[in-house]
């Protein structure tokens, strides 16, 4: 848990949210990393063949989009709040929206309700420069503190 903390920590004070994906290895495995775009942080899942579900269109993996999704709300939560505790997930909604297809694929998130103890973030997902088409949209549960 120190060590975590330090990770997010060192990311905060060098202004690289991209530290916090390369300390976590279930984001380096998906391909998933992190970028400030004109002040707001963005999720990217990079193409991997290892992210497609169907071969034949190719198209992501609904999982993988999904992962995206609930990554890039824990990783907006860890970047934006004062906290270096790990959030939980209480519950995820999903709601896919088109194909996506096997191509890089952004992500952001916004907090629309902060209480005490659960937090609700809502994000969206996108191929190219199409962000007013999102491939999937998500709401999210996430307790903060115990």
């Amino acid at each position: 848990m120190k060590e975590f903390r330090r990770w997010i920590n060192a990311a905060r004070e060098k202004n690289d949210p991209s530290l916090l994906t390369n300390a976590i290895p279930y984001c380096q495995f998906l391909g998933l990393s992190l970028e400030l775009m004109n002040g707001e942080l963005i999720g990217k899942l990079k193409h991997a063949d290892t992210n497609i579900g169907n071969p034949v269109i190719p198209a992501l993996h609904g999982g993988v989009t999904g992962a995206l999704i609930e990554s890039t709300a824990v990783l907006t939560l860890l970047w934006t709040e004062e906290t270096a505790i790990l959030p939980k997930t209480i519950n995820i909604t999903l709601d896919y929206l088109r194909t996506a297809r096997a191509v890089e694929t952004l992500a952001s998130a916004t907090i629309t309700k902060h209480g005490r103890r659960v937090v609700n973030v809502s994000a969206t997902a996108w191929q190219g420069a199409e962000r007013d088409k999102p491939i999937i949209s998500g709401s999210a549960h996430f307790l903060v503190a115990e």
